[in-house]
């Protein structure tokens, strides 16, 4: 009996083939009513007690040795009985999910291609900023609300870093690291302590421009923003200036499109009045050339800075700055065709 058990289960363990009739005739061959592990407990009911405490539980594992090699045999059988993959790895793939851009990369990069064709470069920096770049090199007064809690996230271990609250950080650490001429723009994301809305957040991104030279003025820091107002929005684009403020630019301006009235989205992102706020302009403040080593006297420059959710808003039409940041595939599946 003991040489019969070793002999089957040799023979159970070199077994192997990824045919189905095979497997099926192992079976049969051993484990069916007239096979040879049956015929071998017909042989167990005639010894005696002490030979059964012996065998009995040898001959039960046997048994479960041999469904379980038909188990795994099954498993890895082909239908047809003529290959033993699981898998015709020789088949194509098939067609994945097809994903898109995300709206405001969809603008950004459209953006930044737009003033690359005029020879500005691409500047990036640190998104954690240390008081000087983002605020002191700008010409920030030390009693300046931007300082304030309400309108910067700080870093609490150490004040005197915090998230940075618009990308003219990375225009001084251009400054620094440049001599003029220096025409570049730089895009990224940035942080204010602001109420959630459905026209503002919390985190946004900007692109900003800066050009440093000689005798650069006003009305070249006009032409190259109607250029890009007629190459993003259409070449029939009208523009307006108005006079504003801004610690780092002397004299300041706001730079509007005309989107006109349209629909409801208009008449909302628009405030009734047809006229689309882009971006925020104005001179080099002399102060901030000084903060960063170029001569005020030898060198003048324009700079720039423009939203681009609100303007990814205007494209597409979207009525709430919210859904951009909430990741819904309902509301990103919109954009497949943009890729």
């Amino acid at each position: 009996m003991e040489e019969k058990i070793k002999a089957f289960l040799k023979e159970i363990e070199t077994f192997t083939t990824e045919k189905q009739q095979e497997i099926e005739d192992f079976r049969i061959r051993l484990l069916s009513r007239k096979g040879q592990i049956p015929a071998l407990f017909e042989e167990f009911k005639k010894l005696g007690g002490e030979e059964k405490r012996k065998y009995g539980k040898s001959l039960n594992e046997l048994k479960q040795k041999a469904q379980a090699k038909i188990d795994d045999l099954r498993a890895g059988a082909s239908k047809d009985g003529e290959t033993g993959e699981r898998f015709d790895l020789s088949r194509p793939a098939s067609a994945g999910f097809m994903g898109s851009r995300h709206p405001v990369n969809l603008v950004k990069n459209e953006i930044v291609d737009i003033f690359k064709r005029i020879g500005f470069n691409v500047s990036e920096g640190p998104e954690i900023e240390d008081d000087w770049h983002n605020f002191t090199a700008l010409n920030f007064p030390e009693e300046h609300p931007a300082r304030d809690m309400q309108d910067t996230f700080f870093v609490a271990r150490n004040p005197e870093w915090a998230l940075r609250t618009h990308t003219s950080s990375v225009q001084v650490r251009a400054m620094e690291a440049n001599k003029p001429p220096i025409r570049t723009i730089s895009p990224g994301r940035v942080f204010r302590n602001e109420a959630i809305s459905a026209r503002s957040h919390c985190i946004f991104h900007q692109v900003e421009g800066l050009y440093i030279d000689k005798s650069v003025s006003f009305a070249d820091l006009k032409q190259t923003l109607l250029y890009f107002a007629r190459e993003f929005f259409g070449k029939d684009t009208r523009i307006r200036l108005r006079p504003s403020y801004f610690p780092f630019t002397e004299p300041s301006a706001e730079m509007d499109v005309y989107w006109g009235l349209e629909n409801e989205v208009d008449y909302r992102m628009t405030k009734g009045t047809g006229w689309l706020e882009v971006m925020g302009c104005g001179m080099v403040d002399p102060n901030v050339l000084e903060n960063c080593g170029i001569d005020p006297n030898e060198y003048s420059g324009y700079a720039f800075g423009m939203g681009v959710e609100r303007i990814a808003m205007q494209r597409y039409q979207i009525s709430d700055i919210r859904y951009l940041f909430e990741n819904d595939i309902r509301f990103l599946e919109q954009f497949h065709t943009a890729l």
